[in-house]
């Protein structure tokens, strides 16, 4: 699954230069997150890097944007070859 940010954000920055992927942009009200970049950090990092950073817990797992594992390392391929 791709993650997203919840309205909760608090507009802190410092997930933006987490992100391997350049997922995370400044939307109009809060930070937002491609779903057609994010891979989790699969392929990068053992962990979701925004997630660790995130001081107020506000970005799960989208359940709009459902992948396995096998997804995301492919779309980290793909993003690879872009």
């Amino acid at each position: 699954m791709a993650l997203m940010i919840t309205d909760e954000c608090i507009n802190c920055d410092v997930c933006e230069p987490e992100c391997p992927n350049g997922a995370i942009t400044q939307g109009d009200e809060i930070y937002e997150i491609d779903p057609d970049l994010c891979t989790e950090c699969v392929g990068h990092y053992d962990t979701q890097q925004c997630v660790d950073v995130c001081p107020v817990d506000c970005i799960p797992l989208d359940p709009e944007h459902k992948e396995s594992e096998d997804q995301l390392q492919a779309k980290y391929e793909r993003l690879q070859e872009a």
